[in-house]
């Protein structure tokens, strides 16, 4: 087959998939992840139930695959602030920012049901082990300038931090996860500088 015809079938298959994540979202939003059947997605994509079957064996296969999605984006998001310009303690300034609005905004998504049926994947383990390293790596290179106290390793410093932001799942607004933003902070530097 041509190359051009090639890249028109694989654009229209990813337009399908991507219709079919953000419409059973959108479902399952609505009506609960224990309501929404396969015949109701394939009637709100505009597509056939065998067609649907084609991508998707059922309802939690593309939950997961929806929810794996936006682990990825946000991973990506998350490396590119370790890695991207700055400082070694503004870069850590951002990824605790971002990594508390991701807590903070993935708590008002969805329900209980649904946040116990996404997060038992084994992927999200390796999404927490991958932050986990990030939040190390920068650690270790504020460590090294002296901008964090250094009578704990940097993964335990890791530790401390990812415990600690994730309670912006719980702060009332988002003024509130700042201020538990630049307290974690606090709590990281090295005695001198925390007086």
């Amino acid at each position: 087959m041509p190359k051009l015809w090639n890249e028109t079938i694989e654009s229209h298959r990813h337009a399908v998939r991507d219709a079919i994540l953000e419409t059973t979202w959108k479902l399952v939003i609505e009506r609960g992840p224990l309501s929404v059947t396969m015949t109701q997605i394939a009637e709100g994509v505009g597509i056939g139930r065998a067609t649907l079957y084609k991508y998707f064996p059922d309802v939690e296969s593309i939950l997961r695959a929806h929810h794996q999605r936006h682990v990825d984006q946000h991973l990506d998001e998350l490396t590119e602030l370790v890695g991207g310009p700055g400082t070694a303690d503004e870069r850590l300034h951002a990824l605790t920012s971002r990594y508390a609005r991701i807590c903070y905004y993935r708590a008002r998504h969805g329900s209980a049901d649904l946040s116990a049926l996404l997060h038992r994947d084994p992927d999200v383990t390796d999404a927490e082990t991958r932050v986990h390293a990030l939040f190390t790596q920068v650690l270790a290179e504020v460590a090294t300038g002296g901008g964090v106290r250094t009578d704990i390793a940097a993964s335990e410093l890791a530790d401390y931090c990812l415990h600690a932001l994730g309670a912006a799942a719980k702060a009332p607004d988002e003024s509130a996860t700042t201020r538990l933003v630049e307290l974690t902070m606090r709590a990281l530097r090295t005695d001198t500088e925390a007086s």
